[in-house]
C-alpha cells in the first residue's frame, strides 16, 4: 500500500461506526466537513480576487508611470515622491493581506484535517498533502502562497527603482 492510500483511510473509523445509533453523528460530521471545505474554497477565491485586483492596479500604474515621468518638471518631484510612497504603502498592504490569507488557510487546513479524523477517509488533508510531498518537495508542488507574496515585493522594488531614476535625473 502506498503512502497516499495509507494516509487516506482512517483506521480508527470503520463500518461499525455507521450503525443506526451513530448515523446522525456521522452525518453531522460530514455536513460540517462539507461546509467547512466549501468555506475554505470560498476564501481561496476571495484571495485570488484580491490578488487580481492588486495585480491589475499595479500593472496599470506601472504601464502609465513611465511615460508620465519622462518629461516631468523638477517641481513635480514632490508629487512623484508622494505618489510612489502611496504605491509602496499599497504594495505593503497587498503583501500583508496575502500573508494573512496564507495564515488563515493554514489554520483552516488543520481544522479540515481534524474533521477528517472522524471520517472514513482523509482525502484532502492527509492523503493529498502526502501525495504532493507536504509542500517541501518543489518538484511535486510549490505552494502558491509562497510564490504570490513575491509579486508585491517585485512591484515595490520596481517603484523604488523608478523613483530613484526619476528623482536623480
Amino acid at each position: 500500500m502506498d503512502d497516499v492510500s495509507r494516509r487516506l483511510w482512517n483506521t480508527a473509523i470503520d463500518e461499525s461506526d455507521y450503525t443506526e445509533h451513530s448515523e446522525k453523528y456521522q452525518t453531522a460530521i460530514m455536513d460540517q466537513y462539507k461546509l467547512y471545505v466549501e468555506m475554505t474554497d470560498r476564501m481561496s477565491v476571495r484571495r485570488a480576487t484580491a490578488n487580481t485586483f492588486f495585480l491589475l492596479v499595479n500593472s496599470t500604474v506601472f504601464a502609465f508611470i513611465g511615460p508620465l515621468t519622462q518629461n516631468a518638471p523638477v517641481q513635480q518631484d514632490s508629487v512623484l515622491v508622494l505618489t510612489f510612497g502611496m504605491l509602496l504603502v499599497q504594495c505593503g498592504a497587498w503583501f500583508w493581506l496575502l500573508r494573512s490569507y496564507r495564515q488563515l488557510n493554514s489554520a483552516k487546513f488543520r481544522v479540515i484535517g481534524a474533521l477528517e479524523e472522524r471520517l472514513p477517509a482523509a482525502p484532502w488533508f492527509r492523503a493529498e498533502w502526502a501525495a504532493i510531498g507536504g509542500g517541501k518537495d518543489k518538484s511535486k508542488y510549490w505552494p502558491v502562497t509562497q510564490l504570490e507574496q513575491w509579486v508585491p515585493v517585485v512591484f515595490a522594488l520596481a517603484y523604488v527603482t523608478l523613483l530613484v531614476i526619476v528623482t536623480v535625473n
